[in-house]
């Protein structure tokens, strides 16, 4: 993580789980961000109170309301983002709001499959968007021409889920709805990656692990990583990648995940 050093962040889904163990950690580095902006959907909310406390301990800590399924929220917090920047340009984009509706195939819906999709795909779609202006700043003010995290990147925080050559775990959750999104997740971050990479802005898919959360408990099954080991693991990699790493699907150890 000593290589990972950033002028700003912004962290979707950020008021819980690994979004507020990615923000903990970025607060807690030895040269902390100077803008670490941690984005929800309700800041002032009761799920946002531990984000409430950091932000009276940490000038650098700006909470940002988000929902990342309204594009008109979308362009505020980037308003927001970019009136705090000054400039100076945004350095990572980290998509980690995402969602998981508990469906087998055979009850799975299309109301379902249509609000987990614009969730977990469309929303990270409209982010980049709608940020691109300030990544691309921060890669122009960048003293170097390759492509890191430290530069100017977009994360995607994807799952093996998605990964159609694994199907992780279908016998304990089908959750057709997530998989589907997190593949199509997938080849947007490629996507990304092919027609960013002239702007100077690398783009990966990342998974975080079967991680010890809200979300990742499924079905009463014990998730066996820790959010706190997770994060660890993700930063670590995120502090290694270069520019042969854009467009790829890595997991929290920095190993490739098939498509």
């Amino acid at each position: 993580m000593a290589g990972l050093r950033i002028h700003s962040v912004l962290v979707t889904g950020a008021n819980r789980g690994i979004g507020l163990g990615l923000v903990q950690h970025f607060l807690g580095m030895p040269t902390p961000p100077q803008w670490v902006f941690a984005a929800c959907r309700a800041p002032t909310g009761q799920r946002a109170q531990e984000l409430q406390r950091l932000a009276s301990k940490h000038r650098n800590l700006v909470i940002i309301p988000l929902e990342v399924t309204d594009p008109a929220s979308i362009k505020a917090a980037a308003a927001q983002v970019g009136e705090h920047l000054g400039g100076s340009g945004l350095t990572l984009l980290i998509n980690n709001a995402g969602m998981v509706i508990l469906n087998a195939l055979d009850n799975e819906t299309m109301e379902d499959m249509t609000r987990v999709y614009t969730t977990n795909t469309i929303g990270p779609l409209l982010m980049g968007q709608a940020f691109l202006p300030l990544l691309k700043e921060a890669a122009q003010g960048s003293p170097g021409s390759a492509l890191s995290c430290s530069r100017a990147a977009i994360i995607n925080m994807s799952s093996s889920g998605g990964s159609i050559v694994e199907v992780t775990l279908f016998d304990m959750a089908q959750v057709v709805s997530y998989r589907c999104s997190k593949a199509a997740l997938n080849m947007l971050t490629k996507c990304q990656s092919l027609r960013y990479k002239e702007d100077g802005i690398l783009c990966v898919a990342l998974h975080p692990g079967w991680v010890q959360t809200d979300m990742g408990n499924i079905e009463d099954a014990g998730p066996p990583i820790t959010v706190d080991e997770s994060v660890r693991g993700m930063l670590k990699v995120l502090s290694s990648l270069s520019e042969k790493d854009t467009g790829t699907f890595l997991s929290w150890e920095g190993n490739v995940i098939p498509w």
